[in-house]
């Protein structure tokens, strides 16, 4: 009897150690080898919501988020199977359905015979511990009145950007924004007017910064502006920096509120290019800095690179645009004309090529200031001119036997084609000079098409419903897609000169020539090749069913003089 007592009493004392060990900080469950919960805790309870009635006899799956598939539960399983135990951590849900982390360890009770008699799971709540790692991770990383990143993210961020600069070989670029006079704020309006001041200007550089690139606070009033992925080529790389630079100064200087008053900031950029880690990134700060400092000197609110001789080009580069500007004002253009002739030889018509007299610098090539004018716009203006120009020529041969058949071909870029009113510009040029419309070809690029497809039919129809020959220029080098290809209202492609430089040697260019000639004829389409400079390349440009060339054998460019004295003759 004295032995049962002390069993029994050692049985009652397990059970307290074991209960008390049950009842702790952490959230326990038992459960049925079939997954049936048995038995949870106060702690359970508390972290889960559900109270040990709702629970026992359901499974865990209650408590999964749906953040985690099948696969994952599958792995778990089999590693508890084969060791006895799991341990990880896991989202799952609350009875109020928020989805909180946890981590979770699972172990198999096994009888005596090697069966599992039941599952315990330990699973404690990292909420609290994921938020302070978090609010821990913000602090050591992002400046805290701005919530911009700091300058330890941005060295982190620069670094990648080197690396991605040395696999692509595009350059990259670092502008260094000082705000001008900012300790004046401080001193006259106080220092909670320049901490608004900071937060404006903070949100003003993240709205006008592209996705992937990084903007930081590297000083009390200084800001980082890291760009990647710019060009492979240093000249535009500088270009972009510089249009981005001039976006984000035209950005900043807009009026800030302050103290009940409008205020006026200034701001100073220096920018420096980067390619892989030719440079130490203390080393491109340094540059970005000394140039930002330049800048202030220069006269604030004001861009400054650090190479010489980027900043020289930069600078030729901004003095070109302003002697664009004038240049469409003083009328400084003039279109010369290239003949288009047919395969006996016959002129049917020109295309239109820009050219800029330049007073002081002479003959400037399309090459130079046409991307330019792309860039800022100007392109509206000069192809608005073109089209004029163009139908007032139309309208001048017209009236001559010797030029009356023939056709003028023009370039309209994306841009000039996508603006408002395109259209209705076309025709009135078109009734304003009194011109047949079939007379005026407008060459269109194959980039064009990749903006809105529908769009551009729709418009590229209007355009022949009003009578207008419509081509598609430098084939075979842009999106060339087939699928939208047959539903463009065109009447010819034509084959960029590129392919036909080499056409007699090169065995590729022959394949895709005798390709573009094929499916030119297929869609029921001219074909009209460019860039024709020798006998053997138009003889074999013939033999493929080419049925129009243009190039220096037939005539190069010239004021629309030559095509007529050059018609005339042959009229005698």
């Amino acid at each position: 009897l004295v032995g049962l007592a002390l069993e029994r009493e050692a049985a009652q004392y397990n059970q307290r150690i074991a209960a008390a060990a049950f009842e702790n900080n952490k959230g326990m469950m038992i459960t049925a080898p079939d997954g049936t919960i048995l038995r949870v805790n106060r702690a359970f309870s508390a972290i889960t919501g559900y109270g040990a009635q709702e629970v026992i006899g359901l499974t865990p799956r209650l408590l999964a988020s749906g953040r985690h598939d099948r696969c994952f539960y599958a792995a778990m399983w089999r590693e508890i199977g084969g060791t006895g135990s799991w341990e990880g951590e896991v989202w799952n849900k609350r009875r109020n359905g928020e989805i909180y982390p946890q981590h979770l360890a699972i172990s198999a009770v096994k009888a005596e015979d090697g069966t599992v008699s039941s599952y315990v799971a330990a699973l404690e709540d990292l909420s609290q511990k994921k938020e302070a790692d978090a609010t821990i991770h913000h602090l050591a990383f992002y400046d805290t009145l701005t919530q911009l990143p700091n300058r330890r993210l941005m060295a982190d961020r620069l670094e990648h950007a080197l690396a991605g600069s040395t696999r692509t070989g595009r350059y990259g670029a670092l502008l260094m924004i000082d705000l001008d006079r900012f300790k004046t704020v401080n001193e006259t309006l106080g220092y909670e007017a320049g901490d608004q001041l900071l937060k404006q200007v903070a949100v003003r550089l993240g709205d006008y910064v592209f996705e992937g690139d990084t903007v930081a606070r590297s000083g009390a009033d200084e800001f980082v502006l890291l760009l990647e992925g710019l060009s492979e080529d240093p000249e535009e790389a500088a270009a972009g920096t510089e249009t981005a630079a001039r976006r984000i100064l035209a950005a900043l200087s807009a009026v800030y509120p302050l103290a009940n008053q409008a205020y006026h900031a200034s701001f100073s950029i220096g920018a420096t290019l980067f390619l892989d880690h030719r440079c130490a990134q203390d080393e491109l700060l340094k540059q970005a800095e000394i140039a930002m400092n330049q800048a202030k000197r220069t006269g604030r609110n004001m861009l400054r690179f650090f190479d010489p001789a980027m900043q020289q080009a930069i600078a030729a580069r901004a003095d070109l645009e302003g002697e664009l500007r004038k240049a469409i004002e003083d009328g400084q253009f003039e279109l010369h004309y290239q003949p288009q002739v047919e395969r006996d030889g016959r002129v049917t018509g020109a295309e239109a090529l820009i050219r800029w007299h330049h007073p002081e610098r002479g003959l400037i090539p399309p090459c130079q200031f046409i991307p330019l004018a792309e860039e800022n716009g100007m392109i509206t203006d000069i192809g608005g001119w073109v089209l004029e120009t163009a139908c007032a020529r139309l309208a001048e041969w017209r009236g001559k036997p010797a030029t009356a058949h023939l056709s003028v071909a023009i370039n309209v870029s994306a841009r000039q084609f996508n603006q408002d009113g395109f259209v209705a510009q076309v025709r009135d040029a078109i009734a304003r000079h009194g011109i047949a419309p079939e007379k005026l070809k407008l060459e269109l690029t194959e980039s064009m098409l990749l903006d809105d497809i529908d769009v551009m039919i729709d418009k590229m129809n209007a355009l022949k419903d009003a009578g207008v020959g419509l081509e598609l220029d430098d084939f075979g080098t842009g999106y060339s897609s087939l699928q939208y290809l047959k539903r463009l209202p065109i009447e010819r492609l034509k084959i960029d000169q590129s392919f036909v430089r080499d056409l007699v040697h090169d065995d590729n260019d022959k394949a895709i020539v005798r390709t573009i000639i094929s499916m030119a004829r297929s869609l029921n389409l001219y074909a009209i090749a460019e860039g024709v400079e020798t006998e053997e390349q138009r003889r074999y440009l013939e033999s493929q069913g080419c049925s129009h060339y243009q190039g220096y054998l037939f005539g190069r460019p010239g004021p629309a003089e030559d095509i007529e004295a050059g018609l005339t003759d042959a009229g005698r």
